[in-house]
């Protein structure tokens, strides 16, 4: 058996344990999102975004009920080759699918990746300010993602990988009690083309964890275009 088999049979017995430790959720959405992608130089580049996301099973109900869109736009600038810096700002409507509150949110980035042989490291550290209708609030995030090709030594186009990602979260307002939440994503993408990324995964999102913890299970797809 080669190493690309072996690393695929790896990434289904992973995604086949986490499906099944997840199959007793009370509540599944479907998140997608489409991208467009621009680098102006060689150190800076620009992201604009649209996604929804809709409930596919909630309450021991089979349903598929919109609840939410959102566009957003990321500016990155790197500093060197393992490390950028970016701003991010956030428009998301709840309002228009259930009686909620929008949001608009900004964001400070940090991220430095490294390298170790086919194995790709990536260090995201984020500041959010998240504004609603009646209240503001704080959220710190980590992020430590892997990558790897499942094919070769390195990602070439028509090729698969797969990523996983570990994320830490601290929320907090004046007038709520401070959250701590952690979410795990494993998913699998194909690069169909030097401009043209395809990725699906699920994600398990644990909320409140100091409070009463909440959790959701979320399929995702996404579609990335280089311009």
């Amino acid at each position: 058996m080669n190493i690309s088999c072996t690393r695929l049979l790896v990434v289904l017995l992973l995604f086949t344990t986490f499906g099944s430790q997840a199959q007793d959720k009370t509540t599944i959405l479907h998140e997608h999102e489409f991208a467009l992608s621009h680098e102006f130089t060689k150190n800076y580049s620009t992201n604009f975004a649209v996604s929804s996301r809709a409930f596919t099973y909630n309450n021991d109900e089979i349903i598929y009920r919109m609840r939410q869109v959102q566009l957003s736009h990321f500016s990155t600038l790197k500093l060197d080759l393992k490390q950028s810096i970016a701003l991010g700002l956030m428009y998301r409507n709840r309002n228009l699918f259930e009686h909620s509150s929008n949001e608009i949110r900004l964001t400070q980035q940090f991220n430095r990746r490294s390298i170790l042989k086919t194995l790709r490291f990536g260090h995201r550290f984020r500041s959010e300010q998240r504004f609603y209708d009646d209240f503001t609030a704080f959220r710190f995030r980590y992020r430590l993602a892997l990558d790897i090709p499942l094919q070769g030594l390195k990602l070439d186009v028509d090729e698969m990988y797969f990523v996983i990602y570990n994320e830490a979260l601290l929320t907090s307002s004046s007038s709520r009690k401070p959250e701590i939440g952690y979410r795990l994503s494993p998913s699998i993408g194909i690069q169909l083309s030097e401009k043209l990324r395809l990725e699906f995964g699920l994600e398990l999102r644990l909320e409140a964890l100091n409070i009463e913890t909440s959790e959701s299970l979320f399929f995702n797809t996404s579609v990335e275009l280089r311009i």
